[in-house]
């Protein structure tokens, strides 16, 4: 059911991207919307991990330079079942992590330096396979597929607002026009987010099960949400929803809606674990 409600979601996105190049262009600029949403999936493919990695900062490293990670790293990959990512640091002081890359054969696992000081060997071990679990789902790319398409609407729409829309024997309602190109970012927006709260969730129960210590992932969780909202971090919104917990959290406004949200309620993801362990 989560992966239909994925796909439709995905489909919205696409459907943003038509409509926006429909005002901008009539029907030709439609079909340009249609094209370009298939570049930047074609691009994002090829090019994500190295994208995100960018936007945060972060530096892949080997198991010469951090050894203790990789070893760690190594050992929950075999219990996955997955082959050996590959590993980055982000020189950040908050505790947080992502994978990204375009398949399992292709990924990276990136923790952030405040991770590997606050965290306990548990709680690591938890995150990590909580980020090894998006790695088998294969959540990474579409996540990073998602994060692209959302900030080219922003842009596009941006544009077309300052450089007007099209201007032919037909005309376009410049209402509508005006509110496609305000509301079309806030809309994708919420539907990158919910993209995320959707995998979150699953992505925990499969790290739980990659550890085998659900409770470790709950304990880490809430330590990592208090973190984010003491610890700020400089990085993308439309990378925001690729780590555990939201990084921006320090910046957000106190009862933003769930709507709004890059990823689930800490207190329901914890209480899953919870429920979990008491199995």
């Amino acid at each position: 059911m989560n992966n239909v409600k994925v796909f439709m979601l995905m489909a919205g996105l696409t459907a943003l991207v038509v409509a926006i190049g429909q005002v901008v262009g009539g029907g030709t600029g439609a079909v340009m919307g249609l094209l370009m949403a298939a570049g930047m999936n074609l691009f994002m493919y090829w090019g994500s991990s190295s994208m995100v990695l960018r936007s945060y900062r972060a530096q892949v490293v080997t198991a010469r330079e951090a050894p203790e990670l990789y070893e760690m790293v190594d050992r929950l990959r075999q219990r996955a079942g997955l082959p050996m990512p590959t590993v980055a640091i982000a020189p950040h002081d908050q505790p947080n992590a992502f994978a990204t890359g375009r398949n399992p054969a292709n990924s990276v696992v990136c923790v952030t330096e405040g991770l590997l000081k606050l965290m306990t060997k548990d709680e690591l071990e938890g995150v990590i396979a909580h980020e090894l679990a998006h790695i088998k789902n294969r959540d990474m790319l579409l996540q990073t597929i998602a994060a692209t398409m959302a900030g080219a609407i922003a842009n596009i729409a941006q544009f077309a607002f300052f450089f007007g829309g099209r201007d032919d024997e037909e005309g376009a309602n410049p209402f509508v026009a005006i509110a496609i190109m305000i509301i079309g970012p806030i809309v994708a927006m919420v539907i990158q987010f919910a993209i995320s709260r959707q995998r979150e969730f699953k992505a925990d129960a499969v790290g739980a099960e990659i550890s085998g210590r659900p409770l470790s992932l709950a304990n880490a969780l809430t330590r990592l949400d208090h973190s984010a909202r003491r610890i700020p971090m400089q990085v993308s919104p439309n990378a925001a929803p690729l780590a555990i917990v939201n990084p921006l959290a320090a910046f957000n406004l106190r009862g933003v809606s769930k709507w709004m949200s890059t990823h689930p309620p800490t207190e329901e993801r914890v209480a899953a674990l919870k429920a979990m362990a008491a199995w």
